[in-house]
Formats: structure tokens, sequence, C-alpha cells
């Protein structure tokens, strides 16, 4: 039996609560917030032990074997750091950290203190998103030349909230572009040329923003993110040979469409369960029964690739998280 403990208690805490419990040998025995009452009413809705007021006693309870951390971004290395020097493996919500360096400083602690540690990113641990990339490296659309992908919200978010506001990481790129970053990154790794542009807001927090990469190879990708405007959420992969489609969410995709060259369209239909963050609870628990630490689907080195690309797209638009 896998043992979680929860740090946070908002709407992401929440869902992935309810999917541990599509977990085989996982148990919640513990939350962690900076307020004990808002621990307690967690703890008695998905059923948790105990419930603590302060970050430190959740990472010193000797009975949780892992922390899944989901404080919003700025809280991140924080919170992250404090479970993984008490000895607590790590499951952290993305983006990993605010920037490069501290992302970096959490993956050299993890490693020092031979602690398990992985992003997130439930997006790579998806069956349809998994299966899409074996279709690929069976020669399924040849080899990848284009990668396309949005993600846009509709807006408007009030002065106030987070998403514009630049101490707690706010605009779309870490909240949005992550994932069309990170799906590029999946299928063609980290590119060789970026070049990018966004429309801030006030607060200097991007509200749409473009980008592009560009590969040695030849192929490119186009990626968008923003808050103007509900995009379709869509992606879509060309190859040599043929062009996978994900529909919305491209991220948690119901179905793909493949296109196979002089073929009729195929398309596969996922299997709906939960809320889709149970493949990262499973993923974690089986890289800590294996005495793994850190993941083989979600390294360090992907997590930090990702992240010295958001510092780069940051520095060409000019957004300061302050």
């Amino acid at each position: 039996m896998t043992r979680w403990g929860i740090l946070a208690t908002g709407h992401i805490a929440s869902r992935f609560a309810e999917d541990l419990r599509l977990v085989p040998d996982a148990e919640l025995v513990a939350v962690g917030s900076r307020a004990v009452d808002s621990a307690q009413r967690f703890a008695d809705k998905h059923g948790a032990k105990r419930a603590y007021g302060s970050w430190v006693e959740l990472a010193a309870d000797p009975e949780v074997d892992v922390i899944y951390v989901a404080t919003p971004h700025a809280a991140h290395h924080e919170a992250a750091m404090t479970c993984l020097t008490a000895g607590r493996a790590v499951l952290l919500e993305k983006p990993f950290t605010l920037d490069l360096a501290t992302s970096t400083e959490l993956v050299d602690t993890a490693r020092a203190a031979g602690v398990f540690l992985m992003e997130a990113m439930w997006m790579r641990l998806n069956p349809l998103i998994q299966r899409m990339v074996e279709l690929i490296g069976e020669g399924a659309i040849g080899t990848v030349s284009g990668v396309r992908a949005d993600f846009g919200v509709a807006g408007p978010f009030p002065p106030e909230h987070r998403m514009r506001n630049p101490v707690l990481g706010g605009g779309a790129l870490l909240d949005l572009g992550i994932y069309p970053i990170s799906l590029a990154h999946l299928l063609l790794g980290a590119p060789q040329h970026v070049r990018s542009w966004a429309q801030l807001g006030p607060e200097g927090t991007d509200e749409n923003t473009g980008i592009l990469f560009g590969y040695d190879t030849g192929a490119l990708a186009t990626l968008s993110c923003g808050m103007v405007g509900a995009s379709e959420l869509s992606a879509s992969i060309t190859g040599t040979t043929g062009r996978i489609d994900l529909p919305e969410p491209f991220f948690r995709p119901g179905s793909l469409t493949l296109h196979r060259a002089g073929a009729e369209p195929e398309t596969i239909v996922a299997e709906e369960t939960g809320n889709g963050y149970q493949y990262e609870a499973i993923e974690v628990q089986r890289c800590l029964a294996a005495g793994l630490t850190e993941s083989p689907v979600v390294p360090h080195t992907t997590t930090l690739e990702v992240m010295a690309l958001l510092d780069t797209i940051r520095e060409q638009i000019g957004v300061r998280y302050v």
C-alpha cells in the first residue's frame, strides 16, 4: 500500500483525491494546508485520516510515503523543498516552479537525497497520448514534420485574479502554454530555434502568446496560448506520410484520428474514467515499487528542458515574475 499526502486543498487537489480512489494500493492518509480548518474540511470530504495546519507537519508525518503538491505556481518551490528535505517523495504539479533555476534546485536536492521527484504533467501519462507516441514510433505517419497546438480560454479575468498577477506566475504561458510546449517537446524534443511574441496585460503578464519552434531537421511547431478567447484546444501532428489529430482537449483527448496516406481515417476512442489524474499516481507508485528516484516517462531532464524553454519565451516576450 502506498500512503499519500496531499499538500493544498484547492480544485486540482480535490480532483486528484477523487482519482486516487481509482488507483490500486493507494491510500490518502493526510492532507496539509496553511489553514487547519481548510485541511480538516478536505480530509473529511476525501477520507484522509489526518489534517495538518502546516506543510512542515504534513512532511514530517512518518506514515506518509509520497506527497502530491498542488499549491499555486509561486509556492511550488517552497512546498516541494519542505517535503524533499523531510525525505518524502514528491509529485509536483506543473509547472515545476516559476523558472529553471529553482526547478534545477529541486532536482539537485532530490538527487542528492535519493528521494523520488516527478512533475505532474498528466498529459504525458494519458493512455491515449501514449498510444499516439507508440503509433508515431511505429512509423504510422512517417517522420514528424510539424506540430500545431493551441490552448486559449475566454476570460476576462478580474484584476485581482492570480492569472493576472506576476507575483503568482500569472499569465497564459505557465498555466496554458506549458501544454502545447510539452506536446511539441514530447514529439520533437528541444528545439534549436525559438521565436515568440505576446500581447501583455496592464500587470505585465501575457494575455495572448504565439510561439514558433524550429528544428535543424526542418520540423516546425506552431503553438499558442491565451486568455482573450476560447480556442479550439486541439492539436495536429503532421508526418511525412500521414497525420494524427487530437480533438478538444488535446492534453486529455477522448479520441484521436489517424490519417495514413492513401487510407481511410482511423479513430481510436479512449476509455474514459475519472478525471485523468490517476495515471500520475499509478506511475509514481510503479516507480517507488521499483526503487526509482525519477520516472522514465516524465524524467527530470524533460522537466528542466521545458522549463528552459519557458524561461526563453518569457525573456523574448518581456514577462517578469516578481
